[in-house]
């Protein structure tokens, strides 16, 4: 940590002895907030290293940059539209850039080369000089190309560049997206560890360019003394609430001749205090799902202490598949609550407007919901039982012998109860050894496949069952090699009435390798020629390889 220490300390040294500027520039820092940003470097978070980095090199950036903050991931898993504009490029902004980093969840997908495509769009990048600098520690997962990316934006901006830092990527990752930075004229870095990253954004979000500073303007005629704040707004989640001061954001619009929200003026975060010039404006108060906005009409040299009443309350859901049973984070939470509904995973707490909310709660194949009367300034803490079940399934080629771990096996569960037509209800699949379900109470059949061998095993689920379901498929596995063969059929042994063989299974080529159940078969061996087939019998035994060779 020391070695660290006298390595910021030195890049921060160097930047207060050279001049640095964005006077042609803006720059937005995109940072990936996807759930691989929770693996860990040296015993620590890469989330927490990405925020303490920025928040370091930030300190160091002149007051008068302009530079904007955009995030990927941090709001929905599995979603390849979350990408949101935080901080919009402006001057002063590393306190709402580092506020905002906090912030983020961490949770979602990598649409890297549509976030740079975005961030180049809000920096008017065909229009002016602009700068994004990429920070991600994993590849795109959206199907985007940043390698075409990368020339097109070269091709339509003015002056445009992208600098990607790599934050603990392979070398070989590394080369499928520096091709981005190198296609604009930018940078690929390459971090590795703590250090390096701050050295990293020292050299690309501190330093993007090195200019003469320009000669001091003339100093203007003094003013009369105004305020340093004339809007220093408060958010308070129920009347006569104390005041929120973290976790909160302030949304700042320009008010448009009709009323609505025109352009973004900034967007803050916690307590703030602030400089707005005359106008008309539309101040949105957010705090997780509940928000509220208040229209301003801002005059010269007046102050304004708004108080913003949010009409919301807190709710902390602990998912559980039986009472007394450990909360899961394999639990899904949609909360519908008036105006809107979104969906957690795990042990959550969230604020929604007041009022009734509704809560559905999922594990496995099991699902409850539950209505909350939830008061302004409320906070409830509920543990939603949702009755389920936990069952580990497992094949054996047979009872006591050895576990199949085929990629082919596969467990279907269905109601054991039959329909008047003879089929049963479909309830879930898995496929592979360890097989895990969450069902509902019920009576259930697992039935396993392993290439031709197929088994049905009833069994049971009370609610808070933990079920270790070992499944013999009284099954062996039987290769087969057969030179020159056109295809391989394995039948059974006896003939019906009408002189034909039960077929199990065909395969084209001369080998084949299958798990089938124990007893006698015939392989024949098929060519390519009429009349030249053969046949041999073959007895498979259960937990036991049997190897045959079909001869011309």
């Amino acid at each position: 940590m020391a070695g660290l220490a006298r390595g910021v300390a030195a890049a921060i040294l160097l930047l207060s002895m050279t001049t640095f500027g964005f006077a042609a520039n803006k720059v937005i820092v995109i940072l990936d907030a996807s759930g691989s940003m929770w693996a860990q470097i040296d015993g620590k978070p890469k989330l927490e290293i990405a925020r303490e980095s920025l928040r370091t090199v930030l300190q160091s950036v002149p007051v008068d940059d302009e530079i904007g903050f955009m995030a990927y991931g941090h709001r929905e898993k599995g979603s390849c539209d979350d990408i949101q504009l935080i901080v919009p490029p402006q001057a002063g902004s590393a306190s709402a850039i580092s506020a905002a980093a906090d912030s983020l969840k961490f949770l979602g997908k990598t649409p890297l080369t549509s976030a740079v495509k975005q961030a180049a769009e809000a920096l008017k990048y065909t229009e002016d000089k602009a700068t994004v600098v990429l920070i991600t520690d994993g590849l795109e997962t959206c199907g985007g190309d940043p390698c075409a990316l990368g020339k097109e934006l070269e091709a339509s901006g003015v002056d445009f560049t992208a600098d990607v830092v790599g934050f603990g990527l392979t070398a070989d990752e590394g080369k499928q997206i520096a091709c981005l930075a190198d296609n604009t004229g930018g940078k690929y870095i390459q971090a590795s560890d703590e250090k390096a990253l701050q050295e990293a954004l020292v050299e690309t979000v501190a330093a993007p360019a090195q200019e003469p500073a320009p000669a001091p303007a003339p100093a203007p005629a003094p003013e009369p003394a105004k305020p340093e704040f004339n809007f220093q707004p408060t958010v308070v989640m129920a009347e006569g609430g104390e005041p929120i001061t973290d976790g909160n954001a302030w949304e700042i619009y320009k008010a448009s001749a009709d009323g609505s929200r025109g352009d973004s003026v900034t967007t803050e975060y916690g307590t703030y205090n602030g400089n707005l010039e005359p106008g008309d404006y539309i101040v949105v108060a957010r705090d997780d799902e509940a928000k509220v906005e208040q229209k301003f009409k801002i005059e010269a040299g007046q102050v304004y202490k708004p108080l913003f009443t949010l009409n919301a309350g807190t709710m902390l859901i602990h998912p559980r598949p039986s009472q007394g049973a450990d909360i899961s984070d394999a639990a899904s939470l949609n909360f519908a609550y008036p105006g809107g509904s979104t969906t957690h995973y795990g042990d959550t707490k969230i604020i929604v407007p007041a009022g009734e909310q509704k809560v559905t709660v999922q594990i496995g194949s099991g699902s409850v919901t539950e209505t909350i009367q939830l008061a302004a300034g409320q906070k409830i803490e509920k543990d939603v039982i949702v009755g389920v079940g936990h069952i580990v399934l497992n094949a054996f080629y047979v009872a006591g012998g050895d576990k199949a771990d085929s990629s082919g096996l596969g467990f279907e569960i269905v109601k054991a109860k039959k329909r008047i037509d003879g089929t049963r209800d479909s309830v879930e699949h898995s496929y592979g050894p360890d097989s895990k379900f969450w069902l509902p109470p019920d009576d259930y059949v697992a039935v396993t496949t392993l290439d031709l061998a197929v088994v049905e095993q009833p069994f049971s689920v009370k609610v808070g069952d933990i079920m270790d379901i070992k499944v013999p498929l009284d099954a062996g596995v039987l290769a087969i090699a057969a030179s020159g063969a056109y295809s391989i059929e394995i039948l059974s042994p006896k003939k019906d009435i009408e002189g034909k063989r039960k077929a199990l299974g065909m395969n084209y080529g001369d080998t084949w390798q299958q798990t089938v159940p124990a007893g006698d078969y015939v392989v024949v061996r098929h060519m390519s020629d009429a009349g030249h087939d053969k046949e041999m019998p073959v007895i498979v035994k259960a937990g036991e390889r049997s190897e045959i060779t079909v001869t011309p």
